[in-house]
């Protein structure tokens, strides 16, 4: 089943279910998903690559609105933004722990060379692309940083 279909599924459980966050993180995907469709020069379908990035976009904006509204103090704000991410989470693939990341990393770091911090780009771009969908940005740059200083 594609993700769609899935989505779809899920969104017809969420209404029957009467489950409102849900619901509202269901149809922010499906929305995302169309707005992808119709861009000048998409094809007809996206493919798992193009469909896991927006999903994975889905969540950071929810992380990211969930830590300012932490910070302002307004945890009744957070709580509904990390129960739509949490949902959206469920789409994505298994992600990897940190030390299976790591020795991507040191993998790509070997075989491109990388010598410092001016040779991160090139890093970063191997990485991103063999862990897609499978590692968050933030966890990976961090982890490049570490091994290239």
């Amino acid at each position: 089943m594609s993700l769609q279909q899935d989505l779809m599924a899920a969104l017809k459980d969420a209404m029957k279910a009467k489950d409102q966050t849900a619901l509202a993180a269901l149809r922010a995907v499906k929305s995302a998903i169309l707005l992808a469709k119709t861009e000048a020069g998409a094809g007809d379908e996206l493919t798992q690559e193009q469909e896991l990035k927006i999903l994975q976009k889905q969540v950071k904006q929810r992380k990211d609105s969930a830590a300012v509204y932490l910070d302002q103090g307004r945890g009744d704000l957070a709580v509904p933004e990390l129960a739509e991410a949490e949902i959206i989470s469920q789409f994505l693939p298994e992600a990897l722990s940190e030390a299976e990341i790591e020795k991507v990393v040191v993998a790509v770091i070997e075989q491109v060379g990388a010598e410092g911090m001016k040779d991160m780009g090139k890093v970063m771009g191997v990485v991103s692309k063999q862990l897609a969908g499978k590692a968050d940005g933030k966890t990976i740059s961090n982890i490049v940083k570490a091994k290239l200083s």
